[in-house]
């Protein structure tokens, strides 16, 4: 149960007990491996001169403070987007946020972990479970599947990042919303090139062209990655392009157009570890991993186009269109040897025809747009405005299975081995194919009234209807396809109470819609069909908090929360790279999240957040293969199996309950030079429903360190960053309800980037 003395005892353990998070032992012999508009982010404000919080438009969907807002919502600048950073995956600046949970696996096969407050962590894969955004334009697909690894950080002024109810009014999947905007071109045309060097054989290069023509202005970039990785089987190469026009056809009329492209033609995937061989050697890999050559190759187009139309100062229309396509091809490991478990050897059974194979082809077209109208004025001596808006989005999957081998000899059915009259690692006969669809209509409205000046109100409403439709071509072992649809109507109210110019109170509630999306429904567990049984996730969600000033540059933030979710979403195997997905029948998240961004004197600088999220399950659920009927589930005493009840009170797997960074920073402006310790700390977390096993706790700490320079035209820079310092063995991701044991994927040890970066403007 959440009580205020657990929530106040978790936050004081963190902040003041340099023990507070569980750490793995370090073991000696461990082998180691050699702009929607440009705002600042604080403004002055009188009477008193304190530093105030980010302009952001994601909550509201208009220009508001932070500070003003019912909601709890950050912002990551562009500096700490940028500065001592690699630019290449958005979990290296979102650490920094209270309440998301963000981990790079090590590789790019799976795209990163993202949760908040729990929310997106049973992903395998991809992210779930929290909505993301591009300029506007939805990188998460109607069936609530986002990808977050399409997100060009090199020409990003902001990330906003907001959770708790009001995300609800996103749409589907919304237990946070995570919204990238790109910069305007500059005033002036300038050239931008970077070349970023380290560890694992790790280079990227970019450069960066923008400039103001008028009423025009454009900025656009391309880099290229390659990496080795710290882990064995692990290489990646992509190149990104992204590209970004705004003008301003007359005075009431202004057209945003975007386009970005993402081409990756390997990312290696070197699967988990058990925990046995993690701590012998975290970057070892699986034998299935080198026998299969498990690996993802993808690429991604999208372009978009946003028009603004102002009536007049207090009336807006904003019509978005947006459409793209994607190619996905994933080499799984699937097969088992001759006792049916994990592959561990070159051995295993030729599956027969009722397996959908182990190699998935994805080649989706998606499409949408929405249309949005604003207005401004004045009610009973008090400032409102409202939104009024719908959309429609679209996906279509040409999805395809194939076996992962060729029997070159035409091997019989039987225990063989790779190399033995066999291919492995390579696509082979049809197993599935398929069309699969999702789209959305949905409807919403947004309304904001300060009656009096010390009290502001903010509600919402969103209606939205899903459709799924999965049309199946190989129906020699039957025909699997059939459709569902989904509908829910979610209300969010939230209220301010300015107790002083420097101190916030709010307090918010509403509901929450998540449906399965298509690679969950992909599997139902224990067959290779269609899962059409698999129900949307409903939550009820409340939060309160503070925000406050503190002195002339100070700012403090306290939200806590609490979540009751019905028909939770969680996996009910993980086998060999395929998992598959079931309902529990409820959860509960409570928590607290708090943050405090300060500057001292001379350039000193310390910002820390922390987050603690108690999440179980309410009720007891079946888990496993088996389907709530069979008779080992027919009895919620049923001895401890693979397939016997999760009782209740279990924690989440994959939640963890207490993360914290901290950062402290100086800066020498005559010098051009700046310097930062920055320190990242989770707790423990399960791995399994039945909370069997758990990954260590783990801190690490970083140090990155630059020197800029600005002589005539030229503006150049250099930054070296040393992770993970005192070189700590620690799992810096897991996977959950790994039926292999295989739940571990290792962070690296001490690694170092040395950047180069030059810009000319003419």
């Amino acid at each position: 149960m959440f009580t205020c003395n657990k929530i106040l005892l978790a936050a004081l353990a963190a902040f003041f007990c340099s023990s507070g998070f569980a750490e793995e032992p370090v073991n000696p012999s461990l082998p180691t491996s050699a702009e929607a508009k440009s705002t600042p982010d604080r403004e002055i404000s009188p009477p008193v001169e304190i530093n105030l919080s980010p302009i952001v438009v994601t909550a509201t969907r208009t220009e508001e403070r932070s500070f003003d807002l019912p909601v709890s919502i950050d912002e990551v600048s562009s500096e700490q987007i940028h500065e001592g950073q690699l630019q290449a995956h958005i979990s290296e600046s979102l650490a920094r946020v209270p309440g998301i949970v963000t981990q790079f696996r090590g590789q790019e096969a799976q795209d990163v972990q993202l949760s908040s407050r729990g929310f997106g962590a049973r992903s395998q894969f991809g992210i779930r479970g929290i909505r993301l955004y591009a300029d506007g334009i939805p990188l998460t697909m109607p069936d609530g599947q986002g990808q977050a690894g399409s997100i060009d950080l090199s020409a990003a002024r902001s990330i906003e990042v907001m959770r708790g109810p009001f995300s609800a009014l996103y749409g589907n999947s919304s237990g946070g919303v995570l919204q990238v905007f790109t910069a305007d071109g500059p005033a002036e045309p300038t050239a931008s090139a970077s070349i970023t060097t380290g560890s694992y054989n790790t280079h990227r290069e970019m450069v960066k062209f923008g400039d103001t023509m008028g009423a025009a202005n454009y900025i656009a970039d391309y880099s290229h990655l390659t990496s080795d990785g710290y882990r064995q089987h692990s290489y990646l190469k992509n190149d990104h392009f992204n590209a970004k026009v705004g003008i301003q056809l007359d005075n009431d009329n202004h057209l945003t157009l975007v386009a970005n492209y993402l081409d990756e033609p390997l990312a290696q995937d070197p699967q988990g570890l058990t925990k046995a061989n993690w701590r012998i050697n975290p970057t070892q890999v699986v034998n299935s991993s080198n026998t299969f050559n498990t690996r993802v190759i993808r690429d991604n187009r999208q372009v978009g186009a946003k028009l603004e139309h102002d009536f007049d100062s207090d009336n807006t229309l904003s019509l978005l269109f947006y459409g793209g396509n994607r190619d996905n091809t994933q080499y799984q490991s699937i097969g088992s040897n001759a006792a049916g478990t994990a592959i561990t050897t070159t051995k295993f059974i030729l599956p027969t025809s009722s397996t959908s194979g182990g190699v998935a082809e994805i080649n989706r077209d998606f499409y949408g747009t929405d249309l949005r109208f604003t207005h401004k004025g004045q009610l009973l001596g008090g400032a409102y405005s409202f939104s009024l808006g719908s959309n429609y989005d679209r996906m279509k999957d040409r999805r395809t299975g194939y076996d992962n081998f060729i029997a070159v000899l035409g091997t019989p059915a039987g225990n063989v081995t790779c190399g033995s009259g066999i291919i492995c690692g390579v696509k082979g006969t049809l197993r599935r194919n398929e069309d699969d669809q999702a789209w959305d209509f949905d409807q919403y409205a947004q309304a904001e009234w300060a009656p009096q000046s010390q009290w502001s109100l903010v509600a919402g409403l969103r209606h939205s209807d899903v459709h799924i439709i999965s049309t199946d071509y190989y129906l020699s072992n039957g025909n699997d396809g059939g459709s569902v649809s989904f509908a829910k109507t979610t209300p969010v109210v939230g209220v301010v109470f300015k107790v002083t110019p420097l101190l916030n109170l709010y307090a918010n509630a509403g509901k929450g819609f998540e449906t399965p999306t298509l690679v969950e429904m992909a599997y139902k567990p224990g067959v290779g069909t269609f899962n059409f049984g698999l129900q949307p996730a409903t939550s009820n969600n409340y939060e309160a908090g503070a925000k406050a000033y503190i002195g002339t540059s100070t700012r403090a933030t306290l939200a806590v929360f609490r979540t009751d979710t019905s028909n939770e979403i969680v996996v009910a195997n993980s086998f060999n790279g395929r998992a598959t997905y079931q309902n529990a029948s409820g959860t509960t998240r409570d928590g607290v999240e708090m943050s405090v961004d300060t500057e001292f004197f001379d350039g000193f600088a310390a910002y820390i957040s922390y987050a603690y999220v108690d999440a179980t399950y309410s009720s007891p659920f079946c888990s496993g293969f088996v389907t709530a009927s069979s008779a080992v589930c027919a009895a919620k005493n049923a001895p401890a199996t693979p397939t016997a009840w999760v009782q209740q009170g279990k924690l989440l797997p994959g939640t963890y309950r207490q993360t914290g960074y901290g950062e402290v920073s100086w800066k020498y402006a005559p010098a051009g030079f700046s310097t930062a310790l920055e320190a990242h700390a989770m707790d423990k977390v399960y791995v399994d429903d039945k909370n069997y096993t758990t990954a260590p706790g783990f801190s690490v700490v970083s140090w990155r360190g630059s020197l800029a320079q600005n002589i005539g035209h030229w503006i150049t820079s250099e930054f070296v960053r040393v992770d993970n310092l005192f070189d700590r063995n620690y799992v810096s991701s897991v996977k959950i309800a790994d039926n292999n044991g295989q739940y571990f994927e290792s962070g690296s040890n001490r690694s170092w980037l040395l950047g180069l970066n030059a810009s000319y403007r003419f």
